[in-house]
């Protein structure tokens, strides 16, 4: 930052102003972060890839259904057979969900009055684009009876189903002498997720700023100076939600309920992580002036480089996310990258503010003191790299080896996605109630496969449909046709989302490709489930490598190298790969987890990346500015020692935050917080600090090939000489 774009911000009277407008902006804005949930898109389309078979499928089929319409399976069993009392007592029930808000038009012809010798008679499907939003059926065991309950997933998207399957299930858990009652299909699972995530903005945002107290406590051991860097991050986290919506609303932005809930985890740990970076050079400075205002101008003039940097890269990174070809990974992108640059800015210029209008007795009881030694050269970093610098070749290749072989993990990383029953870290009831589904009707009931082709081939749709394996041929027909177009419903033998589904899906559109003339595409639940995995496979594919060139290419334009990008971002990329072969072990040998979602890889490595090289661009922009006095080998032992707390406190924070993730039920978050956290532990405490380091001492100049620094020799000092305050002696 300009020096004296610094000392503006910090001026003694220019601050009060800056406080004004900041304090006016972060309540007008924050004000709409409230509503943030108001714009929000769940609905099916905002999370498929827009290009998929099943998306084009669902777009056909708006004119026979409404695509938002998704089905609540209600299963009534009785282990001796169900009764004519009981039929009697669904059709009553049957009327009560008529009158439940978010259920569409209920027809019950065909149920009441159903003779008990006919209670195993097979009642037909009949879906809304019939008419008929409720279908009725009874097993073929005579053990249960299956009610399909179209719900509408309104502008409010997932958020109301809680509140609709709550109203049904007081409805079907009445009093029925007997006759059980169990819930499940989508809006059951999708009330069970929408639960879940509801816990983002309440328990998780609470446990993430629990953790960042502790974290803030344990570093600057003062009973008032945490409680400013936290309130520029809470301030941070309401001003970004406010500055999402007002995208979202205006300016197209896509937000749902995933991104929303990372947007808030991302900001509040990214911006104490900057903050504690500013409040570490601020306090150095302060040994050096008089003067407070003249200690945080120099500060913010040394530290915002490093800030900016790292912040620009993480925007940058998040911003690679829109190559995506899935909808809601693709609307993540600019969501967390806009809660970012609201971060940077709180933290350039409302912390220093208040920082210097409370004055230096905010540090109590450690208070800086004008002429008083830092403490770097006697602290653990300071001992640290003087160890290091005894054998560093030893100690990068050795800790490469470890590194390298604990990555070998990742072979034992299952990420082709997951079942229902196996999305959930706990038992969820719409599990429960699709292993009663399954245990009394055909693995696809409810879920069926739509085949949407031109109406003239519908007999050819039908009847080589009901010859592929895997689909009940006896299920297979046309449910209406509309302007040339028809549509074709058929059963999955198995669960629609197992793996034996997806092939049935596979083998069902190799079967309606071939068909001459018929344009036929194949969607339905289980195939945009596939769609959405396979997409995501090939986003690993795409956005990887893209953001590896973007991060290179910042670091090269920051360090004005070439060799020391080169080598830190294989470090980072190490990092990940030891942090994802450690993580798969344990969700595999001790979590017991089935696997992981597609898209998990892809989610861990852009935080991975583009918050673990944070830490070494706060680190290298340090060894450089000391390199230029000094040379690379003393810089990078002045570096580390400078550097190493703060560092080790910003990831111990930030590794706090995403591990908040596991506190909700869903497994790809608790994984996603598990394998971030642990990277960045990785990446603070080994690769910056061991790693980095030891290369650093290694290979000295030559990191900063080709620039003048390359030629720029260590300058040989006392070995009691490693304070970067201290004045550097030449030897002899």
């Amino acid at each position: 930052m300009n020096r004296q774009v610094a000392g503006w911000i910090t001026h003694r009277w220019t601050k009060w102003a800056i406080l004004a407008f900041a304090l006016v902006f972060i309540g007008a804005i924050g004000s709409f972060g409230a509503q943030l949930t108001s714009v929000q898109k769940n609905d099916i389309a905002s999370w498929l890839p827009g290009d998929a078979e099943s998306t084009q499928a669902l777009a056909k089929t708006k004119g026979f259904s409404d695509p938002n319409n998704i089905p609540a399976i209600i299963v009534f069993t009785r282990d001796s057979g169900i009764t004519g009392a009981d039929i009697q007592a669904i059709t009553e029930d049957i009327q009560k969900i008529k009158g439940v808000d978010g259920i569409t038009n209920v027809t019950t012809a065909g149920l009441a009055g159903l003779p008990e010798d006919k209670i195993d008679l097979w009642i037909p499907y009949m879906p809304s684009l019939t008419g008929a939003d409720l279908a009725r059926f009874t097993s073929p065991d005579g053990q249960a009876v299956q009610v399909i309950a179209m719900t509408h997933m309104s502008s409010e998207g997932w958020e109301k189903l809680p509140g609709i399957v709550t109203d049904l299930r007081k409805i079907v858990d009445a009093d029925t002498g007997g006759l059980k009652a169990s819930i499940a299909g989508p809006a059951a699972q999708g009330a069970d997720q929408a639960e879940a995530f509801g816990g983002i903005d309440g328990v998780l945002l609470f446990s993430a700023v629990g953790v960042v107290i502790v974290m803030l406590l344990l570093t600057y051991r003062s009973p008032v100076l945490w409680l400013i860097p936290l309130f520029c991050g809470v301030a941070s986290v309401m001003t970004a939600q406010g500055v999402v919506y007002l995208l979202a609303k205006y300016g197209d932005l896509t937000v749902n309920g995933q991104s929303a809930g990372i947007l808030s985890v991302l900001v509040l740990g990214a911006g104490i992580d900057y903050a504690l970076l500013l409040v570490a050079r601020y306090r150095e400075e302060l040994h050096r002036y008089a003067d407070r205002h003249e200690a945080m101008a120099h500060a913010l003039h040394r530290a915002a480089p490093a800030i900016i940097a790292s912040g620009a890269t993480v925007v940058i990174g998040l911003l690679c996310l829109t190559f995506a070809q899935m909808n809601s990974t693709a609307g993540l992108g600019p969501v967390a990258a806009a809660g970012i640059v609201v971060a940077l800015l709180m933290m350039l210029i409302l912390l220093p503010v208040l920082l210097v209008i409370c004055g230096r007795w905010v540090f109590w009881p450690f208070i800086p003191r004008l002429g008083t030694p830092t403490q770097t050269s006697k602290g653990f970093w300071a001992r640290t790299g003087t160890v290091l610098a005894k054998r560093p070749r030893a100690v990068w290749v050795g800790t490469t080896a470890v590194l390298l072989v604990v990555s070998f993990g990742m072979l034992q990383l299952n990420a082709n996605g997951l079942s229902n029953k196996d999305m959930f870290t706990s038992e969820q009831p719409s599990i429960a109630a699709e292993e009663v589904l399954a245990k009394h009707f055909p693995g696809g009931e409810g879920s069926p496969v739509a085949v949407v082709a031109n109406a003239s081939a519908t007999d050819e749709v039908v009847s080589t449909l009901a010859r592929v394996p895997g689909i009940d041929a006896a299920s297979v027909k046309p449910m209406g046709s509309k302007d040339g177009i028809v549509y074709v419903e058929a059963t999955l033998t198995d669960s629609p989302d197992s793996k034996a589904a997806f092939a049935t899906v596979d083998r069902a559109r190799d079967a309606m490709h071939k068909l001459q003339g018929a344009n036929a595409l194949v969607g339905g639940q289980t195939a945009i489930n596939k769609d959405v995995q396979d997409a995501s496979a090939a986003d690993n594919r795409l956005i990887i490598p893209i953001v590896l060139v973007v991060v290179l290419l910042i670091l090269m334009a920051l360090l004005r190298a070439v060799v020391a990008p080169l080598i830190l971002l294989g470090t980072v990329v190490l990092s990940f790969g030891a942090a994802l072969g450690i993580s798969a072990l344990v969700f595999r040998h001790v979590f017991d987890f089935a696997g992981a979602d597609s898209s998990f890889p892809l989610f861990a490595f852009v935080f991975l990346v583009a918050l673990g090289i944070d830490y070494n661009i706060f680190l290298m922009t340090r060894v450089r500015e000391e390199t230029l006095r000094v040379g690379t080998r003393k810089g990078a032992l002045i570096g580390l020692a400078a550097t190493g707390g703060v560092i080790t406190s910003a990831g111990l924070v930030l590794a706090g935050t995403f591990a908040a993730l596991a506190t909700l039920p869903i497994v790809f978050l608790a994984e996603v917080g598990f394998a971030v956290a642990l990277g960045v532990l990785l990446d603070t405490l080994i690769v910056r600090s061991v790693l980095v380091t030891a290369l650093n001492l290694d290979i000295g100049r030559y990191m900063w090939w080709p620039s003048k620094l390359a030629h720029k020799r260590d300058i040989e000092v006392e070995q009691r000489k490693v304070d970067p305050d201290d004045e550097l002696v030449p030897v002899g």
